[in-house]
């Protein structure tokens, strides 16, 4: 009988670690996520061109995750069809993804972005079932769905006021063209991480592929490079390059190859709850019936996400 039950007995504490590792990527995915809009818009606001300000971010993000691997002796020799899946990841992820998100921002409030950002989740699903194997469970829909609705209860004042104008068209466009890039290199992520290849070096090649072709963008297409050596630029830089692409990806995409895509792409319908409470408390934010509803409904739809049932032994 001892050596039945060791097994079992020995199971439990393992996975309750497991678990608890995952709750804390989470939510520091989604605190770090959640007061990144202000360093952004200390960015956009400062003058510096789009491809510039993208550049600047992952590559001081790249530069610093290379000498940590070089600190701590981490291996950097891999395959030439190992950069390529690493050169893919980073276009999609730290180039393409950035882009288009920065420039909808000039034609979308930071709202609407949110709303636009949080259908990665959907789109996750589809990827998952159709690259990854994964299952269709009724429980995940239903918190997806719930997530989704409480995400445009909050923002509802600004899609009801949204016009599908020229210029309202085009953020829409670019913001969704933007969520498909994220969801593309979350499941080419996932599937890098099951061929084996580490996340801190990945992230190391792909934040400096990701660089390489912005620059390579705004050089094609004659952007001049600026820079803004102010407080409020270079304050909202390092945060970006230090704290929401090297610690906020690395857990990002560690929980994605962990939990899947899906499970942990309800972050971007989180975080944007964290940025409205930010908002409260700095900028006056005045919380609407329908936002309380919504968050409300945004908090259940996390339960049924990452609520898993222990299976019985």
């Amino acid at each position: 009988m001892s050596q039945v039950s060791s097994p079992a007995s020995s199971s439990a504490p393992t996975a309750s670690v497991s678990d608890s590792r995952n709750l804390g990527l989470y939510a520091g995915v989604v605190a770090i996520w959640g007061t990144s809009w202000i360093a952004l818009k200390l960015q956009v606001g400062s003058g510096v061109e789009v491809l510039p300000s993208v550049a600047y971010r992952f590559g001081l993000a790249a530069a610093v995750l290379f000498g940590w691997c070089l600190l701590r002796g981490l291996p950097l020799r891999f395959s030439r069809a190992q950069h390529l899946r690493m050169a893919a990841q980073g276009a999609l992820m730290f180039t393409f993804n950035y882009i288009f998100f920065y420039y909808a921002a000039l034609y979308l409030t930071s709202g609407l972005l949110a709303v636009a950002s949080s259908t990665v989740i959907l789109l996750n699903l589809i990827l998952g079932l159709l690259f990854l194997g994964q299952r269709l469970e009724p429980r995940l829909v239903l918190g997806i769905c719930l997530g989704l609705i409480g995400v445009g209860a909050v923002f509802w004042p600004e899609i009801s006021h949204f016009s599908l104008s020229d210029a309202g068209t085009r953020g829409l466009l670019l913001s969704l063209g933007g969520t498909v890039c994220v969801a593309l290199s979350m499941t080419l992520s996932a599937r890098n991480q099951k061929a084996g290849l580490p996340v801190l070096q990945t992230n190391a090649f792909a934040m400096t592929y990701g660089a390489i072709l912005t620059v390579a963008l705004a050089i094609i297409s004659g952007t001049p490079f600026s820079f803004a050596p102010t407080v409020a630029y270079v304050g909202g830089l390092l945060y970006l390059a230090l704290v929401a692409s090297i610690l906020a990806f690395g857990a990002y995409l560690t929980l994605a190859g962990r939990i899947g895509p899906t499970r942990a792409s309800y972050a971007s319908v989180l975080y944007p709850i964290i940025a409205l409470a930010l908002s409260t408390v700095f900028e006056g934010y005045h919380w609407a019936p329908s936002a309380i509803l919504g968050l409300g409904l945004v908090l259940i739809g996390n339960i049924l996400v990452l609520y898993r049932k222990t299976p019985a032994r």
